[in-house]
């Protein structure tokens, strides 16, 4: 995908005013500002649901491997 550069930039922009007015700029310009912000809000509650995961995940392994590590120890002093 080429870069932006300023003039490309200024074509869009001038393309967009033709199709849709001076008018409408504001509304789509803040029609686009929300969905932005919903988007970054929707991002960062899955990167909370991500970190809630990978907590579980750590207390299931610890619990694990404490349910299992006793069980070692007794199958150790049983042999003797």
């Amino acid at each position: 995908m080429p870069n932006l550069g300023p003039p490309e930039l200024i074509i869009i922009l001038v393309i967009i005013l033709v199709i849709f007015g001076a008018g409408k700029l504001p509304e789509i310009g803040g029609a686009l500002g929300k969905g932005v912000k919903e988007f970054k809000e929707a991002t960062k509650e899955i990167e909370g649901a991500q970190d809630d995961i990978k907590t579980a995940t750590k207390d299931v392994e610890k619990d694990l491997t404490e349910a299992v590590e006793p069980k070692k120890e007794e199958d150790v002093s049983s042999e003797t």
